[in-house]
């Protein structure tokens, strides 16, 4: 029977790498096609890996915990003689040829200097050296890296830790002693961080250190547009087959005024301001095991409220579902965040780097409220809500963070409700 080579196949636009996160056939094994061979993790998200076609696995190359680029061979399969092998290496995707410097070029901005790359940036293996060792983001930049476009390798951290003095401490906390933490055993419990709970403190970490952050806040009168969704949620269902939740109408307001701010759809590269033109918006999402993560609305400009319906709930359906793909993660370029979902009456939300803002949505409140009628002033029951736009202000100056912010208020006050369905 033909052997194959089973390679990782590409797992997204940007991603060039991919940790082992647990393999569920062992060497002897047989896998049928279409069926998961392994997990693997990216910076973004967890993946499940399966084979195209079936077989008995004669060799696994990688073991739990390796760090495998796009491309390498997993795994040696002797295939099922009916199954031709030139057909089964056109199913997968995994040897599809792809240019590795292209690979490289767009897995982990370079920062400043062209050698520089926070621990945000770092693949997951050498994020846990980073972690064990307890290098600060400060010694992470003196280190230069010997990869493509001064990409941080494995070899360079530990040539670092050889002739390593003494830790670079990092200036919010010089002078001040780690402090200890009263445990009881038996009565208190010690709950370990799992793999994206980390990446998510150190991508917070990494943010609040790198971007001076200022937080607007504006509150808004959505009275007519939570009428008009509860008038015509069921009207727009089905005709469109999607559920209208608060999050298209939010999106909706967000792109229309991205396109009259474009400034505030950018990234920061060093001393650079890149402006996009394409606006992702990213929605911060809690995921089942109470998790965050960032699903991207690809391409928001100019869609009507039913394709932003569907895309949403799509990617909210994966969310909780566990099928999140790494494209499914990849590119936002504004995000926002839902913390009334919770109950939060307005959030100080941190920016998603190299993102320059992010907005929060607070939860949506019944009041008396003075308003101006044909009468003059009278008090009268409204939907009060909150928003809370934290700014990169290397970047973003209060007349701009505050014009946007009052905008996106504007769209959502004065809803156009002719056209949204």
């Amino acid at each position: 029977m033909p052997i194959v080579e089973f390679k990782l196949p590409k797992m997204g636009e940007s991603i060039s790498e991919a940790t082992v996160l647990k393999w569920l056939k062992n060497v002897g094994d047989s896998i049928d096609a279409e069926e998961t061979l392994l997990e693997v993790g990216t910076d973004k998200v967890d993946s499940d890996v399966s084979v195209p076609f079936a077989g008995v696995i004669t060799e696994i190359r990688f073991q739990k915990g390796d760090v495998v680029p796009v491309g390498a061979i997993l795994a040696m399969i002797d295939t099922d003689a009916e199954t031709p092998v030139s057909q089964a290496a056109e199913a997968s995707p995994g040897n599809q040829t792809h240019k590795t410097a292209e690979s490289r070029e767009t897995a982990a901005p370079v920062m400043a200097g062209g050698n520089i790359q926070p621990l945000g940036f770092l693949s997951p293996l050498l994020r846990n050296i980073v972690l064990k060792e307890q290098i600060s983001i400060e010694e992470l930049q003196t280190i230069q890296g010997s990869g493509m476009d001064g990409r941080i390798q494995k070899s360079d951290i530990f040539h670092y830790l050889k002739n390593r003095k003494s830790p670079v401490r990092k200036a919010v906390s010089a002078g001040y002693p780690k402090p200890t933490i009263a445990y009881t055993e038996g009565k208190d419990r010690i709950v370990e961080m799992d793999r994206m709970r980390k990446m998510i403190a150190d991508h917070m970490v990494y943010s609040k250190q790198t971007s001076p952050h200022v937080t607007a806040y504006i509150e808004i009168d959505v009275t007519d547009l939570s009428d008009w969704r509860n008038a015509n949620k069921n009207t727009f269902q089905q005709k469109h087959g999607e559920k209208l939740t608060f999050t298209p109408l939010f999106v909706d307001a967000v792109r229309r005024a991205i396109e009259d701010f474009p400034m505030i759809n950018a990234s920061v590269d060093d001393d650079k301001i890149v402006v996009h033109s394409d606006i992702h918006i990213g929605m911060a999402t809690a995921l089942p095991n109470g998790n965050l993560i960032v699903p991207v609305v690809k391409d928001a400009a100019g869609k009507p409220l039913s394709q932003l319906a569907s895309q949403v709930n799509a990617l909210a359906e994966k969310a909780r579902s566990n099928k999140l793909q790494p494209d499914d993660v990849q590119g936002s370029t504004f995000t926002i965040s839902n913390v009334g979902t919770f109950g939060s009456l307005m959030g100080t939300p941190i920016i998603n780097q190299p993102e320059v803002a992010i907005l929060a949505f607070g939860v949506i409140k019944r009041r008396v409220e003075v308003i101006n009628t044909a009468r003059g002033e009278e008090m009268g029951i409204r939907s009060m809500m909150f928003l809370s736009l934290s700014f990169d202000h290397r970047v973003v100056d209060g007349m701009l963070g505050g014009s946007f912010l009052r905008r996106v208020g504007d769209y959502l006050e004065k809803f156009d409700n002719q056209t949204a369905i």
